[in-house]
C-alpha cells in the first residue's frame, strides 16, 4: 500500500480561527505540493500564536483563475473577496485546498519546545521524524 504523506502548513491565525470555528471549509493557495501523495495537513498557527492546532484530512485540492475558485468556494471562503483577490492578484491560477474531518487538538503544541531550531515554513513543509515523535502524543477535542 502507498504511503500518504503529511504537511505542516503555515496558516495566519484569523484564518486558523476560521477553520476552527467551521465557516472556512478551504485553505487558499498560490502554489502546492507537486507530489499527489499528501493527504493530510498539520496546521501550524503563525505569529503571534506560533503553535501547531490541529490538523484535517484532504478533501481535494482544486486549480483554476481566482475568479472561478472565488465562485465555487466564496460562501465557505473565511475570507472577504476583497482580501482574497488581493492576495491572487496578478497570479492567474488559484488552488482551494477542501478540508475535510478537522480534528482539533487539546493543547496546541510548541515546537519551539520540542525541536531544537524548528523553523517555521513559510507556506509549508513536509512531516519529517522529529515532527512526528512532537505529535505523537496528541489528543483531539
Amino acid at each position: 500500500m502507498e504511503k500518504k504523506r503529511s504537511v505542516l502548513m503555515s496558516i495566519r491565525p484569523k484564518y486558523v480561527e476560521e477553520i476552527l470555528s467551521g465557516k472556512k471549509l478551504f485553505e487558499f493557495r498560490k502554489a502546492v505540493f507537486k507530489e499527489d501523495d499528501v493527504q493530510k495537513v498539520i496546521i501550524y498557527a503563525s505569529s503571534p500564536v506560533k503553535r501547531i492546532v490541529a490538523e484535517f484530512d484532504i478533501k481535494e485540492i482544486t486549480s483554476d483563475t481566482p475568479e472561478a475558485i472565488w465562485k465555487e468556494c466564496a460562501k465557505y471562503a473565511g475570507i472577504d473577496k476583497h482580501s482574497f483577490m488581493e492576495y491572487f492578484s496578478n497570479k492567474k491560477k488559484a488552488f482551494s485546498i477542501g478540508i475535510h474531518n478537522l480534528k482539533i487538538f487539546n493543547e496546541p503544541i510548541d515546537p519551539y519546545k520540542g525541536i531544537d531550531g524548528f523553523r517555521p515554513p513559510q507556506s509549508y513543509m513536509f512531516m519529517n521524524q522529529k515532527l512526528d515523535k512532537l505529535l505523537n502524543s496528541r489528543q483531539f477535542v
